[in-house]
C-alpha cells in the first residue's frame, strides 16, 4: 500500500472544500483510500495533466472535485508514495 504525503497546500484546500461542502467528506475519504490502494482504480479516473501541471496527476473525488498529486520515488520500497498537492472544483485546480 502506498503512503499518502499531505502537502500544506492540500491541507488548506481540503479544509476550504469541507467548509463549503461538508457533504463531500465521505466521498473524499473514499477517494483517498482508493488512491492509497490503487491510484489507477477505474472509479478514480486518474489521468496525467498537461500545461502548467505537466508531470502531475489528477483523479476524481466526486461530481466536480479533483485531487492533484505527484508520485514520489522511494528507494527503500517498490511502490511510490503519493504527494497530495491540491483539491477543489475542476476550475479551481486546473
Amino acid at each position: 500500500m502506498r503512503t499518502l504525503v499531505w502537502g500544506k497546500t492540500f491541507i488548506r484546500a481540503l479544509r476550504r472544500v469541507l467548509r463549503k461542502h461538508p457533504a463531500f467528506e465521505n466521498d473524499i475519504e473514499e477517494t483517498l483510500r482508493l488512491l492509497q490502494e490503487n491510484p489507477f482504480a477505474s472509479p478514480l479516473a486518474t489521468h496525467k495533466l498537461k500545461g502548467k501541471l505537466t508531470g502531475s496527476w489528477a483523479c476524481s473525488a466526486g461530481m466536480d472535485i479533483r485531487i492533484v498529486f505527484d508520485f514520489i520515488k522511494r528507494t527503500d520500497r517498490q511502490e511510490d508514495d503519493i504527494l497530495l498537492l491540491e483539491i477543489g472544483a475542476h476550475d479551481e485546480v486546473y
